[in-house]
């Protein structure tokens, strides 16, 4: 028995090759992301990540980015593409009931068809408000107003929870008040703790107690709060998100190679100061160089109380075959409600985190 590590790193194709497999076997490792480019098929991802699962004993976790709209990183060959959640939020403006109906449903499809294939988790739902500022958040998000999105992400991670998979809410405490990408830039929101309390942070404290298996924090800083990015905030972690709420769950950095991470200092700063800040697993994508430099260099010894809160991440209960599964009138209510909220939206970043 191998403990999960506090790492999640991806692969570099469609096939492990033997770096891989050599890093993915190192005690600093718990959990693999997949990307677009990590897909070719249902048969050959299904075999990828079997080959994964064989490699350690608990398997590792294995994760994706499928929220629907621009961020879906599997399409084609039975993956049905979702509707992004914005659409939903304006379905729940005109009609709750068919808005709630809507998002329990399509959550559900999106974790089962993954669960299908082995995946553990998908990093969604989105809790971030769209307030129509933030270019990387937009319809990505359920809506503008923190009531509409508590009660859409409730039924979303219900959906998730009903096909056996854990939610991941982000990106606390809040990305959507920003224009500048983490990706590609430094965001700064300014507000003071008490606006972004009543607003932003409504979603992820309603989700927090009801106990969301997860959530990923957000590489912005909040100036009025901490000088550093929340996912390395000792205040935003471990002072209000575990001390004042009394979170249990796992924490997720964001990925540790953005431009916003670059923040607090090189990559082995950034992993020791997301996880002494009580992120319990650090997202290293793109940059297989970075894991070896981690690897090589820093010490992460294990926690139990960490790998207690990934243990709950992993998939659980029984997974239909993709024909019995197309033929539940489940499915087809799935698809009913995709018909009527569409799809059109190209990926967005299909190799990021």
């Amino acid at each position: 028995m191998t403990a999960l590590g506090p790492l999640m790193i991806d692969l570099a194709g469609p096939e492990m090759t033997a770096a891989d497999r050599r890093r993915l076997s190192h005690p600093s490792v718990g959990g693999v992301i997949l990307f677009a480019r990590h897909f070719e098929s249902r048969a050959q991802l299904a075999g990828l990540i079997s080959e994964i699962r064989a490699l350690r004993r608990p398997h590792l976790l294995i994760a994706v980015d499928q929220e629907g709209g621009r961020v879906q990183r599997f399409k084609g060959d039975g993956f049905v593409p979702l509707p992004a959640m914005g659409r939903i939020g304006r379905l729940f403006a005109e009609d709750r009931q068919a808005g709630l109906e809507a998002a329990r449903s399509l959550g559900w499809l999106m974790a089962v068809q993954l669960r299908e294939v082995g995946v553990d988790l998908s990093f969604a739902p989105v809790l971030d408000l769209d307030r129509g500022i933030s270019g990387v958040i937009g319809d990505r998000a359920f809506d503008e107003r923190p009531e509409a999105v508590i009660a859409l992400a409730i039924a979303w991670t219900g959906g998730m929870r009903d096909a056996g998979m854990a939610a991941v809410g982000k990106h606390y405490p809040g990305h959507g008040a920003v224009s500048a990408d983490s990706h590609i830039a430094h965001p700064v929101d300014r507000r003071p703790f008490a606006t972004i309390e009543r607003t932003d942070l409504r979603p992820f404290k309603a989700l927090a107690e009801r106990l969301i298996p997860g959530l990923m924090a957000a590489h912005v800083i909040y100036p009025e709060v901490d000088e550093l990015p929340a996912g390395f905030s000792p205040v935003w972690i471990g002072e209000i998100l575990r001390r004042q709420w009394g979170y249990e769950g796992a924490v997720f950095s964001d990925d540790l190679t953005m431009a916003a991470a670059s923040a607090v200092g090189e990559i082995e700063q950034r992993v020791e100061r997301c996880l002494a800040a009580g992120v319990d697993m650090a997202l290293i994508c793109n940059h297989p160089e970075l894991v070896d430099r981690v690897q090589k260099s820093v010490s992460l010894p294990p926690s139990a109380q960490r790998e207690a809160r990934l243990a709950r991440m992993f998939g659980h209960g029984p997974v239909p075959s993709e024909q019995r599964l197309q033929r539940s009138p489940r499915y087809a209510e799935a698809l009913t409600w995709i018909e009527r909220l569409g799809v059109d939206e190209p990926d967005l970043f299909p190799d990021r985190a």
